[in-house]
């Protein structure tokens, strides 16, 4: 598993897929909380120095609670029921992914599916992250980017924003 590796040899692994237009601009970023209980804390990637995608396990734990919470309700399951709960805790953790809400363990299981699919793969994955390391990846030419101007209109506002950055960085003209 990927969280028990150094983080600074996934960095460099990571950091090897990025394509040359990018690899000065877009930086992977790891911050364990010492003090936190499970000594967890957040990722994030960063364009031009600035924070783009925050990965919180703190924000996104408070809205899996939220989402479970609502879940409940909605079905009618007494809070205090512990029967449901991993189908639940599911439900509403597939919720909260498919709107961009990522916790660290969720960058870390990205990134290990990342490692294990081809590029093709992890080009249409419906996980974001995933999408988002093939889009800056160096495996990425340019006549797939060109044939994904259409579909990418699909795609979440960060999906969109990596891919225009990418095409940007490789002269690669997305509009008209």
């Amino acid at each position: 598993m990927l969280q028990n590796q150094q983080w600074s040899k996934v960095k460099k692994r990571l950091d090897s897929f990025t394509c040359e237009s990018l690899k000065e601009r877009v930086q992977f970023t790891v911050t364990n909380y010492r003090r936190a209980h499970d000594q967890l804390g957040r990722a994030f990637i960063t364009v031009d120095k600035k924070e783009v995608l925050n990965m919180c396990t703190i924000t996104s734990e408070a809205a899996l609670n939220k989402r479970t919470y609502e879940i409940k309700r909605k079905k009618q399951i007494p809070y205090t029921d512990w029967s449901q709960e991993s189908v639940v805790w599911n439900e509403a953790h597939e919720w909260v992914l498919d709107e961009g809400v990522f916790a660290q363990y969720d960058f870390f299981d990205a990134v290990e599916e990342y490692f294990q699919n081809s590029i093709e793969e992890s080009l249409e994955s419906n996980n974001m992250l995933i999408k988002i390391f093939a889009l800056i990846d160096r495996r990425a030419g340019k006549r797939t980017l060109e044939k994904m101007k259409q579909s990418i209109l699909c795609e979440k506002e960060i999906v969109q924003f990596f891919y225009q950055l990418r095409c940007k960085a490789e002269g690669i003209r997305i509009h008209g």
